[in-house]
């Protein structure tokens, strides 16, 4: 489904990823790990068609990645992007008028899962609502990518649980690809399938989580410490 061919990104001086070579496969939630600027966002961007390779490249099902690709993938920012004068509601319609596969029955029944007032405006949520409401917008999108950046971070634990059952109640993986970049491993490792780490821009190690488990009997995090070593 994914595919990174070599792919190597500068950014002036400073080299963000050296030659990566990696593929991903439909029907898997996958976590992307790593420390501060090891590479993790300009992956995603990468996939999202927002940055271009400095050499190499990425396709998505054999297709050339370009702006274009937002049809096919839902990109969850780091930072927020909304209009703080609008509604909860009025953000859902306007998210439906710029995506054709928006979700409008699915982005309702988020709303009520995660106790969301739909007539409440933008500048008025707290930190932890305007999270929610970003992960709405990403999930609500059918597309078979949905990339998530951070979405944890800064929250607090209850408003984690809700997002993390959100994200096992509303996504299919019989269709769709789960990329989620994250600080906090230990609570997102019960949904993941597999676990990349990145260090200094390269890839050091892609496992299955139950292999981990299995034949290493280690914890993600704990993996994670030993390739960091």
């Amino acid at each position: 489904m994914i595919q990174f061919s070599n792919v190597t990104k500068h950014y002036k001086r400073k080299t963000a990823l050296k030659e990566v070579n990696l593929e991903l496969s439909l029907g898997n939630i996958i976590g992307l790990i790593g420390e501060n600027g090891s590479g993790k966002s300009t992956l995603l961007k990468l996939i999202a068609g927002l940055i271009h390779p400095s050499n190499g490249e990425v396709t998505i099902s054999e297709e050339k990645v370009t702006r274009r690709i937002a049809a096919k993938v839902s990109y969850l920012s780091d930072h927020d992007h909304f209009y703080s004068y609008m509604t909860v509601s009025d953000t859902l319609a306007f998210y439906q008028s710029q995506f054709a596969d928006f979700n409008m029955e699915k982005a309702k029944e988020m709303i009520n899962f995660m106790n969301l007032e739909a007539a409440d405006k933008v500048k008025h949520l707290s930190k932890g609502n305007r999270s929610r409401l970003k992960i709405i917008l990403a999930i609500a999108r059918d597309v078979p990518i949905v990339l998530l950046d951070e979405p944890l971070s800064g929250l607090d634990p209850l408003v984690r649980d809700s997002i993390i059952k959100s994200l096992i109640s509303f996504i299919d993986l019989e269709k769709q690809l789960i990329l989620i970049t994250t600080h906090e491993v230990m609570e997102v490792e019960m949904i993941l399938d597999e676990v990349i780490v990145l260090k200094d821009g390269q890839i050091i190690g892609h496992n299955h989580v139950d292999d981990l488990r299995m034949r290493e009997n280690k914890g993600v995090l704990e993996w994670m410490k030993s390739l960091y070593a």
